[in-house]
């Protein structure tokens, strides 16, 4: 089921991320602590006429990872080349992608933590040393040669830090973890994003938007999209309060910004599981969804919102989720530890 509030992306959002997306440091709203760092970095790189440091991003899908490296691209006057863990299944496609790439260019890896091992290996002398280490010939003829690779930027990006493995991890001159968006940030992209698509929305509108947004600007864009659309059919194009609300209420989407399927991780939690502790597997077989979908898209902002625990023994729903589904909450007493 395609989610309206999830933070991965989809086809309808690669035409409107590409209209939205900043093109400057300046234009990019909210993570004030990574764009602190990173003048600061790019400043200090411009000075010294040197690549910047390798940079890792973490954090939940939809915060801006892929937006950031375009910026700091453009930042820094480069050519940036993007591709994706998955899209790397060969060393010879990572020799490829290397090999094109100029001096000081950056190369951005999506989802960088599904790289296979062989290749992941291939990339730690290219990150250290600029090298890439290639063989040529079989058997007992075969013969290793060194091919220099220009002065580049790797920038990764993950939604699993955990993933990482500790030598790809420590590679990485600069990390960076992305948070949600406070209601501030996100209403503040919501008016940048309706002006620059010419919409015609009234502050009480886009707050109600940005309240539902999950603290993720991809969604919120797409929310943006839909009320649109309705004010457009329903209410001659203005994006009211009243209009942001019947919109969203048509498109099952509360308050705090959950859908009916966080809705179902919850109550098969408290109703199958009597409020937990119960491991991701059996979540995941109870509401029929994979176990890595739960754990990148639905949990992160059920934690973020208190709603979710996650303790040694598994998943447990706290009192802030029985009352947001209006339900009678008992505290129960602690279990023992396993050992």
């Amino acid at each position: 089921m395609e989610r309206i509030v999830s933070g991965k992306p989809k086809e309808e959002d690669i035409s409107l991320d590409r209209t939205l997306r900043p093109k400057q440091l300046t234009d990019y709203l909210g993570q004030e602590k990574v764009k602190d760092n990173l003048k600061i970095a790019i400043a200090a790189a411009q000075g010294r006429g040197e690549p910047l440091d390798h940079i890792l991003l973490y954090g939940p899908p939809g915060l801006g990872k892929t937006t950031l490296a375009h910026i700091i691209a453009a930042e820094m006057r480069v050519s940036i080349r993007i591709t994706s863990g998955p899209a790397v299944e060969r060393p010879g496609d990572l020799a490829a992608v290397l090999t094109s790439l100029r001096d000081a260019d950056i190369l951005f890896i999506d989802e960088i933590h599904r790289l296979s091992r062989i290749v992941e290996e291939k990339l730690y002398p290219a990150m250290e040393e600029f090298a890439l280490d290639i063989f040529i010939g079989k058997g007992a003829g075969a013969r290793s040669v060194r091919l220099r690779l220009p002065r580049f930027t790797l920038i990764g990006a993950t939604t699993r830090f955990a993933m990482l493995s500790p030598p790809l991890r420590d590679r990485f001159g600069a990390v960076y973890r992305l948070d949600f968006y406070d209601n501030e940030a996100t209403t503040a992209i919501i008016q940048r994003s309706a002006h620059i698509l010419g919409i015609e929305a009234e502050e009480s509108g886009v707050r109600e938007m940005a309240r539902r947004a999950r603290g993720t600007p991809r969604v919120a864009n797409r929310l943006l999209k839909r009320v649109r659309d309705y004010a457009q059919v329903m209410a001659e194009g203005v994006i009211t309060e009243t209009v942001a609300l019947e919109a969203l209420g048509r498109l099952e989407i509360d308050h705090l910004g959950l859908d009916e399927l966080d809705h179902k991780v919850l109550e098969a939690i408290i109703h199958k599981f009597d409020g937990g502790p119960v491991g991701l597997e059996t979540i995941a077989a109870s509401i029929s969804e994979e176990a890595d979908t739960i754990m990148d898209v639905y949990e992160p902002y059920l934690l973020q919102l208190g709603f979710l625990e996650r303790t040694p023994r598994g998943r447990v729903a706290t009192r802030l989720a029985y009352e947001h589904l209006g339900l009678p909450y008992e505290k129960k007493p602690p279990q023992p530890t396993l050992f």
